[in-house]
């Protein structure tokens, strides 16, 4: 039976090698673009059958710039490579050779009569053979210091490098690779106590991939998850399944060091998640429903559970909410399944039409008790249990072509009647100007139990050599008024700001601002140079 297997396996494969070759029968299906985002593109077809992920799609110039990421019955997700320029109700092209998919079909029915062994070894050899996998690197470099200069204060400079890495299957691998790496050196004045830290290095993010499949991944670093973004950056394991539109995913590791983010291997936690992808034209949503155990040195520190969605209904509404519901409740030994609401956030925006849209958004914040790091203070922040609350509402309006406006309105507040703040914000921006360029004038009011700000600024800003070099100037005044014996002031600054655009990778910007109190004047000078790189390789 064995050597039966491999004769009709190496009969099939020739006649297919075969068959290919001789065939130069090309078809073209033709989808269109129903909803387009800063990365992404869904494009709606009659029947997708033919379409695999990993394939690449041609835009309305015929350019190859749509890789397929996910797929349904009548339309596919893609990722838009760099320079893809596509639109609302563009069409969609895309090109395969007839005869390979009905091969590919063919083998399909082939495998299913044969039996369960040669089905393996079928997909075994394809899957050797097949690359479904795309690389696309993008990553951005900066280094940038910022210098305070004032001769009553004394001198104080900072350095500041970033490095920001997403590389999705390298070299058209299963593997890939981003970090988000931040470093800062302060250079002190010589009096200035040694106990400062001079330099840190913070690790944000640092993880591997290895996609096992299109549906099955496997991360191992530290990676915030951004289906559970409330549990911030995870050092450990985590591994995501996907069935159909349904994922599940499971999470080991540890907790970031609360004092300076770095690994501690102490603060044990793991859990586990549930989601559901929702795709079609009026609606496309992501919910996630999970659980997770924090530990410090084996014991409990925290047991909670956690939702999170997000969705756009009919292209106009978007909504974003997350809930966490603390579940663990040790007092003096005694353990409790007390629910207790930590955090709930609601955002809503909808976009009325291109010159109108309105955002709200509501959220509530008890301080999170660590039961285990917090121990000898439960019973005061169990009594106290302050409600940190917050609602914003935002408008904003275009009443003509190139006047753009708009204002909001933040009320802070908590449960013990302390730390209240609200705040009022409107701008009015003028576009293509007489002289050409962008007048824009803003104001903002905050008061709060112990003082009222009045700010007031205006910015005129201006694009030279076809955007290559871009300049504003700008003036802005700050009132402080206090409720205490503090004697109110006035501020006033005026700077400005370049940027030059040497190419589509390469950016360097100067800006520079004088302050002026009373008889004193401080000055300010910023410079960061920041390279980008990216690259995306096509399909073998």
């Amino acid at each position: 039976m064995k050597y039966k297997t491999y004769i009709v396996l190496i009969f099939f494969m020739g006649t297919l090698s075969a068959t290919v070759l001789a065939q130069d029968n090309n078809h073209t299906l033709i989808g269109k673009v129903t909803f387009v985002t800063s990365k992404n593109a869904y494009v709606k077809f009659d029947n997708t059958t033919v379409i695999n992920i990993g394939d690449t799609l041609q835009g309305p110039n015929k350019q190859k710039c749509l890789i397929v990421t996910n797929k349904s019955s009548n339309s596919v997700v893609c990722l838009k490579l760099i320079d893809c320029q596509i639109n609302k109700d563009d069409k969609i092209s895309y090109v395969y050779e007839v005869e390979s998919k009905k091969k590919v079909l063919e083998s399909e029915d082939i495998q299913e009569n044969i039996g369960i062994s040669f089905n393996d070894s079928i997909k075994a050899i394809e899957n050797s053979k097949k690359t479904n996998y795309v690389e696309n690197i993008t990553g951005r470099l900066s280094a940038a210091s910022y210098s305070d200069l004032s001769k009553t204060r004394g001198d104080n400079h900072r350095l500041m490098t970033r490095f920001s890495l997403e590389a999705n299957h390298i070299n058209n691998s299963k593997f890939s690779v981003e970090t988000y790496l931040n470093y800062r050196q302060n250079i002190y004045p010589k009096d200035t106590s040694s106990t400062l830290s001079k330099s840190q290095l913070n690790v944000f993010n640092l993880a591997l991939k290895y996609d096992i499949d299109s549906t099955f991944s496997v991360t191992l670093g530290r990676k915030i998850n951004y289906k559970i973004s409330s549990l911030g950056a995870i050092d450990g394991l985590q591994i995501e399944k996907f069935f159909g539109k349904s994922y599940v995913g499971a999470l080991a590791g540890f907790r970031p060091d609360v004092f300076d983010f770095g690994m501690n291997t102490n603060l044990l936690q793991y859990g586990g998640y549930v989601g559901q992808l929702t795709e079609n034209e009026s609606f496309v949503s992501q919910t996630t429903l999970g659980f997770a155990e924090q530990k410090n040195n084996n014991e409990i520190d925290r047991r909670f559970t956690y939702f999170q969605h997000s969705s756009t209904i009919f292209k106009k509404f978007n909504l974003f909410s997350t809930l966490e519901l603390d579940l663990y409740n040790k007092v003096n030994d005694s353990v409790k399944d007390n629910i207790r609401v930590t955090n709930l956030y609601v955002s809503g925006r909808y976009r009325f039409n291109s010159a109108l849209n309105v955002a709200l958004s509501y959220d509530s914040r008890k301080r999170i008790i660590y039961y285990k790091t917090y121990e000898t203070d439960i019973e005061q922040l169990l009594d106290e249990d302050i409600a940190r609350q917050g609602f914003r509402a935002r408008l904003n309006i275009r009443p003509f072509k190139y006047v753009y406006s708009g204002f909001s309105y933040s009320k802070r507040f908590q449960s013990d009647n302390q730390n209240k703040s609200d705040n009022i914000y409107g701008y009015v921006s003028l576009s293509k100007l007489p002289i050409d360029g962008r007048l824009s004038f803003t104001y903002n009011m905050n008061s709060s139990n112990y003082l009222q700000s009045n700010i007031a600024s205006v910015r005129y800003s201006r694009e030279f050599w076809d955007s290559r070099l871009s300049s504003d100037i700008y003036y802005r005044f700050v009132n402080y008024k206090y409720t205490t014996n503090v004697p109110d002031f006035n501020q006033h600054y005026l700077g400005a700001y370049v940027s030059y655009y040497i190419d589509r990778s390469f950016t360097f910007s100067l800006s520079g601002e004088v302050s002026q109190y009373d008889n004193e004047r401080n000055y300010r000078i910023n410079t960061q140079i920041i390279k980008r790189f990216f690259r995306s390789k096509k399909q073998q």
